[in-house]
């Protein structure tokens, strides 16, 4: 049997296709945590996709995520870490503009092809987790706290997460598990023609990465 706060993402999920605009597509990027086959990730409270820990130091946040997305980090583990800070980040509006600028930071350093492609699929993964959190709002957000929804509006206002993680996948076409990162984020944004594109990618690369092998059920599309 489902854990009862898993079921309510779904119930949420439902109530959006049901009653929101088109556009929308529900949340792909927060619903389903993902299999890091136990690579290390921030703390969190229990196993439902919502159950950060209410006593998280936020103060910390910005710091552990930056530990945390090394050069070695598998994109999948990066997507759990930037999943779990977006919700932590969420509580908070300093803290999400401070993790934001972080993140852009490491953009700008960014010293060879590969480190670049990461750090703008960090930029851009994160702030599309943001997105979907704002998508969520009025739907049910619980075991979460208060989100400070406009001061994430106005980060969103200032880039487009996906033109990050298309500027990533220039440098890294074939990777499987940006494709299957970029997938999901055309899910949300209902842009079907990526969805398939992006798919097809991570799919024909299941067996060169096992994240993506572990994860890939998580494209419904």
């Amino acid at each position: 049997m489902k854990h009862p706060k898993t079921l309510l993402c779904g119930a949420a999920l439902s109530a959006a296709l049901l009653f929101a605009p088109a556009a929308f597509a529900g949340p792909p990027l927060l619903c389903h945590p993902f299999d890091t086959a136990g690579a290390p990730s921030l703390d969190w409270g229990g196993r439902a996709w919502n159950e950060a820990r209410r006593d998280y130091p936020l103060n910390n946040l910005v710091a552990n995520t930056s530990v945390l997305l090394t050069p070695q980090t598998p994109v999948i583990a990066r997507m759990e870490t930037l999943r779990r800070a977006a919700i932590y980040a969420s509580r908070d509006g300093q803290v999400a503009r401070d993790l934001a600028v972080s993140l852009e930071s490491r953009v700008a350093r960014a010293s060879t092809p590969e480190a670049k492609a990461l750090a703008l699929f960090d930029a851009g993964y994160y702030a599309e987790t943001l997105q979907d959190i704002v998508r969520l709002q009025g739907y049910d957000m619980p075991s979460i706290g208060k989100v400070d929804t406009a001061a994430l509006r106005a980060i969103l206002a200032k880039g487009d997460g996906s033109a990050r993680i298309g500027q990533a996948l220039a440098l890294r076409p074939n990777d499987p598990a940006m494709n299957f990162a970029a997938a999901l984020v055309a899910t949300a944004d209902e842009r079907k023609t990526d969805v398939a594109s992006h798919t097809r990618i991570a799919r024909a690369g299941v067996g060169r990465d096992r994240l993506v092998a572990l994860n890939i059920g998580k494209i419904t599309r």
